[in-house]
């Protein structure tokens, strides 16, 4: 489906950042146009204690690599002491609708028995996403059976009055190397009102083989069917994205071997690549992904001529 070139390491966090807030990390890097020049790439910047805040990158929309602004300050911070998002948040998605821009976002919180738990959050912006104001202090998507620790919206779309929602769910742990890591499958659900997401939803992905964990789900249109770029995780260790093709955005089958992007020999990104999203530049699809350590370093970008399958990918 896509030859990819790789541009390099966009944005190195603990070189380039801009305040303590910003100390490493360029979590799930989630870009939106701002016009025909820039392209804004919102990411979860951490602290020096692993905290995530998001904030911004503007980058050139012909020349992806070309940095342009950094937000000096979080457009979204973490929430009260005691909310499901006072220990960090990152991006899920980013979609104009009635009422303004709106931020899909995860919070995450610290308990006792548990790593975290990591739920659904949602905030407006009503001046062009240079800053965001929760619409609740709670999850829009919360604890339900089935996700009992994560509820996580990463992809949505606003069409004819209605939302459609892809995200990750999450029930247990799998424990490798001692240490406890999250499972969690792909869901999708439907609503008219993002204040009432139903319980009622459909199973998209789940992991298989020696898989335990796939999400970050990112969907997009293509010649009237839909495609999903995700990151699996195996017991083994490796963390890297997938493709899947659906005709209603509901049944979807997996492609992962088109997805035509390997890890680097050395360097950033030649141990993990993980949570790609896509957009279509001036004359390129441009993929924003993290590498190594989820991210640690920054983000990177790698390039595909829309004639290698990208002309007609699209929100």
């Amino acid at each position: 489906m896509f030859a990819w070139t790789k541009r390099g390491l966009v944005f190195d966090t603990a070189r380039q950042g801009v305040g303590g807030w910003m100390r490493h990390s360029a979590l799930t890097p989630t870009p939106y146009r701002l016009d025909d020049e820039l392209i804004r790439v919102y990411a979860g910047f951490r602290d020096a204690d692993g905290v995530s805040r998001i904030g911004y990158v503007d980058v050139r929309a012909d020349d992806p690599a070309a940095v342009v602004r950094v937000s000096a300050e979080p457009v979204l911070d973490i929430g009260r002491g005691g909310c499901f998002d006072d220990n960090g948040v990152i991006l899920g998605d980013l979609v104009d609708a009635p009422g303004g821009l709106h931020l899909f976002y995860v919070g995450f919180q610290r308990v006792a028995r548990a790593k975290f738990l990591a739920f659904s959050g949602l905030a407006v912006s009503g001046d062009g996403g240079n800053s965001f104001r929760r619409t609740q202090e709670t999850p829009i998507m919360d604890r339900a059976p089935g996700r009992s620790t994560i509820g996580a919206v990463h992809s949505a779309m606003y069409d004819n009055g209605r939302w459609r929602l892809w995200y990750a769910v999450g029930d247990d742990w799998e424990t490798i190397g001692g240490q406890p890591f999250p499972r969690y499958h792909i869901r999708y659900a439907e609503t008219a009102d993002l204040a009432a997401i139903p319980r009622a939803d459909h199973v998209c992905l789940r992991p298989r083989g020696s898989e335990y964990r796939i999400g970050r789900p990112r969907v997009y249109r293509r010649g009237g069917r839909y495609v999903m770029v995700f990151t699996r995780g195996n017991v083994t260790g490796e963390y890297f994205p997938g493709v899947a093709s659906s005709d209603d955005g509901i049944a979807w089958e997996r492609h992962d071997e088109v997805l035509g992007i390997a890890l680097s020999a050395s360097g950033w990104d030649s141990r993990m690549l993980c949570y790609p999203a896509l957009i279509r530049g001036r004359d390129k699809l441009l993929m924003f992904y993290n590498g190594n350590d989820m991210g640690v370093d920054g983000f990177g970008v790698a390039e595909a001529d829309y004639g290698d399958g990208g002309a007609d990918v699209q929100r």
